[in-house]
């Protein structure tokens, strides 16, 4: 008899995505006349830039010809790639990270959900809530859980973001071997600032902590006071693991290319107490589950690094952060509280009256035919809120935010 792992067996339903299309799919299999426009799963609009599409073609020409055909490549990228993001991406900000630790992945989701792998079952592990699905979901079936009760997995550390701390989590009262941070934030919008992550930061050396940094989102940041990268605080490279993605700024949700800094100075202990380097550790766990990215993808990646890529993705941001103002004025007019859509392409609103977030869902659906996502999706402190993302195009953005402004509350 084959066993499965129990710990699967924890999680809740479905993958919340899953669930939102399958409530969608169910309406306009009801409703086959409804125009249904979508601002919530997290997906782009806009098509790869011009710059991405010539390396892309140019690349796609080389692996047809003998002499510049590419077979199996490094697992961690190819070094134009690393060398690239290593100086526009953190030199250039006057942050000291090398090539070599960097790693290139298919996706910040995988590399997220993969990470925890290199740390100890009985690890606890912190995270902000609401928080982003993945980061929970994976610690769940690596087994560091208990049951789901109460709206909440037992020996996780969950980070309060409420209205009432601006959706700023604060430092645990307790220890934690692993700590979660989105910024700017999914699903709220919150950017944290340089002065904010100090104190994380400084938290992490105390404890001996990892901090596992998504900030996928560091386009979009618009205030000079908040960081771009974790690195840009003194001790962070001693500390912290850094994710991001070229989904969000140059539209690869569906050509996948990501990568994850693990600088050389970051160190992990066994249970002797002995230290041993987390980069040669991800190395070891890449080169035996990974393939790496494929040459054409990271080609074009390597384009977003161009003068010419670099002003056609900033016009794509820019419209999307276009939309998210967008949406906000609609939301104001319509009488709603809103947050976020200012340094992230994400709007986190309150539900009007208290109403649960799955009951607003129903609501926005049926009234405005107009899918978001609810807050509760994301945790017990995200219920009573919903998401909404700017990722759409501006045309069916406006139609949307007209919709919003005519809603019955």
């Amino acid at each position: 008899m084959t066993c499965l792992n129990a710990h699967y067996l924890k999680l809740q339903g479905s993958y919340l995505f899953s669930t939102i299309a399958k409530r969608v799919r169910e309406y306009k299999e009801a409703h086959p006349q409804a125009e249904v426009i979508s601002l919530g799963i997290g997906d782009v609009s806009q098509p790869l830039v011009p710059a991405v599409v010539d390396a892309l073609q140019k690349a796609s020409l080389e692996m047809g010809q003998a002499e510049t055909f590419h077979g199996y490549g490094p697992e961690q990228g190819y070094a134009f790639l690393r060398e690239a993001i290593a100086q526009h991406d953190y030199q250039a900000r006057n942050i000291d990270i090398a090539a070599d630790e960097i790693f290139v992945s298919d996706g910040a989701k995988s590399d997220v959900a993969n990470f925890q792998e290199l740390f100890a079952q009985d690890s606890v592990v912190a995270l902000q809530d609401p928080v982003y699905p993945v980061y929970l979901d994976t610690n769940v079936m690596a087994g560091r859980t208990t049951e789901f009760a109460n709206g909440r997995y037992g020996k996780i550390v969950y980070l309060p973001c409420t209205q009432e701390n601006n959706f700023a989590a604060q430092l645990p009262n307790e220890h934690a071997d692993i700590i979660y941070l989105c910024s700017p934030n999914n699903p709220t919008g919150t950017a944290l600032t340089k002065a904010q992550l100090k104190v994380w930061v400084a938290y992490a050396l105390e404890h001996k902590s990892i901090i596992l940094f998504d900030s996928a989102y560091e386009a979009y940041i618009t205030e000079p006071e908040v960081a771009h990268s974790i690195y840009e605080i003194a001790g962070a490279e001693k500390v912290a693991v850094e994710f991001r993605s070229f989904s969000k700024t140059a539209g690869f949700t569906g050509t996948r290319c990501a990568y994850t800094v693990v600088p050389k100075a970051l160190q992990v202990y066994d249970k002797a107490g002995h230290a041993h380097a987390l980069n040669a550790l991800w190395l070891r766990r890449q080169t035996t589950k990974f393939n790496g990215v494929p040459y054409i993808i990271q080609r074009g990646a390597e384009a977003v690094y161009t003068p010419q890529g670099q002003a056609q993705i900033k016009e794509i941001i820019v419209l999307y952060q276009q939309n998210a103002q967008v949406i906000l004025r609609a939301l104001h007019q319509a009488g709603l509280t809103a947050f976020g859509g200012q340094n992230a392409p994400y709007i986190w609103l309150k539900t009007p009256n208290g109403m649960a977030s799955w009951d607003f869902f129903d609501k926005l659906l049926n009234q405005a035919q107009v899918v978001g996502t609810p807050g509760v999706g994301f945790g017990l402190c995200g219920e009573g809120f919903f998401r909404l993302t700017a990722f759409n195009t501006p045309q069916l953005t406006q139609q949307a935010a007209q919709r919003l402004t005519r809603l019955s509350l």
